[in-house]
């Protein structure tokens, strides 16, 4: 069983940035792939960004390419999201999640475990 708690959400002008964290609990946490995902009011919930167990293989939405970086650090337990040049689109609650199988993915069925989000406003 993993828990996983957001953090660093909040509200930011137009080409600000804002880090998120997410801590997770439970000693096999460097053995999960994570992901972060996002949901915007009406819409579905929609990947942003993956990272393997290892930290070795990341992915990134076509939308956050160049501007988000994931990574994580296993001795903290914690995966992180950086988010710069931020856009009104980006405005959503974003997810951590992670993936029992070690790779993380593109797809909400392939992960195990939902932290409760934390929301992101990015102003005009």
């Amino acid at each position: 069983q993993v828990q996983l708690v957001e953090s660093g959400g909040g509200l930011v002008q137009a080409g600000g940035s804002l880090r998120l964290s997410c801590a997770a609990s439970g000693r096999t946490f460097r053995t999960y792939g994570m992901g972060w995902f996002r949901q915007a009011p009406g819409k579905e919930r929609e990947f942003v960004a993956a990272i393997s167990y290892s930290g070795g293989n990341t992915d990134y939405a076509d939308s956050v390419k160049g501007r988000f970086t994931i990574s994580r650090d296993n001795a903290k337990n914690t995966v992180y999201l950086q988010m710069n040049s931020l856009k009104p689109e980006d405005t959503a609650v974003y997810y951590c999640a992670a993936d029992y199988h070690g790779y993380g993915g593109r797809s909400r069925p392939q992960y195990d475990y939902w932290g409760q989000g934390t929301q992101v406003t990015v102003s005009s």
